[in-house]
């Protein structure tokens, strides 16, 4: 690796590593596995599809640093518009106040928002801090709008098996991940959970349609049973990405959208890692045509440089919370809810898809991805290769099969984690499950590699099988 050999700059690696653990508890982490288990690697700078440590070793960023990053590290675009912006307004608070980036990035997005011939457009922009604090104002809106009503039933959660949302409390509740989730069960609210569409869980013989027909019978008759008490379902549309990029058929979200609407349910679009291009439209919600109630976006909206999230609703939701009374007002708050810094890169971000037809270019490399990962179908331990846009995913098992995966003791997907990583590739694993989702700069170089160092993990980690 370039620079790999430079031994001031390693043993600089190496101590800004001992400082790094005498000071940071590092998120989604089992601490005692630094140093050893799980190597932890300081970063200097990006450039563009890479990440350059501190030791001058080169990592092609092969998950855009939690699927935030679109457009590759320190795009000077983007980083232009917030300098500039910067020098301008750093912040204001947004309850009684107003700025230009916060207008005009609401303006845009409602422009460019899913939309569906027969329903009002989504109207109204609510700006949350990250993720997870847009879904707890989703759920929030939706319940409480009900509440506004006089539906005071109205209180459950419909969300997916096998689902994520994020790790706060609200949005903890409506995942079905048992790694998050069960540690935090008593403090969770009280959600009910569908089947999930997951064509990976198909049986012999069925169809992604099937699978998505098949659990969009289990949604309608769970909402049969609590007719009346639910006010909501969230969903992520088209693939389930914590859940091990599992992907399904867009039928779902059409049965989804039908049957929302004939028991009065708001339906929630997570679209936080889907959204802006991952799944080859803008949004995942258009390969189905429907619209949802409340439409949640972030990681990718800034283009990967600044935290943010936008909550995108109708009208006639907007409308409920209208009244004399401060208590049926949405009171909900962040402090650096629409930070002008952050709208700035989000507008930025947008300019770059109007200027630079990012999508054909991303159906362009999808095809690529395609046709590179075809060959690792054949490995023997690789049970499924599944793609979704600029999403590709392998599953590794035991035989190769579905029915056989690995002891989790095995800790396969880190072994294929760590020898990626030894190769300059950046492979982080859900379980067992690798998965591709690069930046939208990547080349075709790049994919290349990226193709050989996934093949050469793979067989690596499942050698000890």
């Amino acid at each position: 690796m370039e620079g790999f050999h430079d031994g001031p700059m390693i043993a600089a690696a190496e101590h800004w590593r001992a400082r790094d653990l005498a000071v940071l508890w590092h998120p989604c982490t089992q601490m005692r596995e630094h140093p050893d288990v799980l190597p932890l690697v300081p970063i200097a700078r990006g450039e563009g599809a890479w990440l350059v440590g501190r030791d001058g070793r080169r990592y092609l960023d092969a998950v855009s640093s939690w699927w935030t990053n679109l457009f590759g590290h320190a795009e000077p675009r983007i980083a232009h518009a917030i300098a500039t912006q910067a020098m301008t307004l750093e912040q204001v608070i947004l309850a009684g106040f107003s700025h230009q980036p916060a207008v005009e990035l609401a303006e845009k997005l409602l422009a460019i928002a899913p939309r569906q011939a027969d329903r009002e457009p989504l109207a109204k922009v609510f700006y949350a801090d990250n993720g997870s604090a847009g879904v707890e104002v989703a759920l929030k809106m939706a319940f409480h709008w009900f509440r506004n009503r006089g539906e005071d039933r109205r209180t459950k959660f419909v969300a997916l098996e096998n689902g994520y949302h994020g790790e706060t409390i609200g949005a903890l509740s409506v995942g079905d991940i048992p790694l998050y989730r069960r540690v935090y069960a008593p403090l969770l609210a009280e959600a009910l959970f569908a089947p999930s569409p997951d064509s990976y869980a198909a049986a012999p013989g069925e169809t992604a349609h099937d699978c998505a027909e098949r659990a969009a019978d289990g949604l309608r008759d769970l909402l049969a049973r609590h007719a009346g008490e639910i006010c909501a379902l969230i969903l992520e549309p088209r693939v389930q990405c914590a859940g091990g990029m599992r992907m399904h058929d867009p039928q779902y979200l059409r049965r989804v959208r039908e049957l929302c609407d004939a028991h009065g349910v708001f339906l929630i679009a997570d679209e936080i890692a889907v959204g802006f291009g991952r799944t080859g439209t803008l949004f995942a919600c258009e390969q189905a045509g429907v619209q949802p109630d409340l439409l949640c976006l972030s990681k990718g909206l800034t283009g990967g440089f600044l935290p943010l999230a936008a909550v995108l609703c109708t009208q006639a939701l907007y409308d409920g919370f209208l009244d004399d009374s401060r208590e049926r007002a949405f009171l909900h708050s962040h402090s650096y809810t629409g930070n002008p810094l952050a709208c700035a890169a989000a507008l930025a971000s947008l300019a770059i898809f109007e200027s630079d037809d990012v999508l054909a270019r991303n159906c362009t490399t999808a095809a690529r991805m395609t046709a590179l990962a075809a060959p690792l179908v054949e490995l023997p331990h690789v049970a499924d290769v599944r793609q979704a846009g600029m999403i590709m995913a392998f599953e590794l098992t035991q035989g190769g099969d579905k029915r056989t995966p690995f002891d989790s003791s095995m800790r396969v997907g880190l072994r294929a984690y760590r020898a990626a990583l030894e190769r300059g590739v950046v492979l982080r694993p859900l379980g067992d499950t690798l998965y591709w989702m690069p930046p939208y700069c990547i080349d075709d170089e790049q994919l290349e590699l990226l193709a050989s160092v996934t093949r050469d993990a793979i067989l690596e980690a499942t050698a000890c099988a």
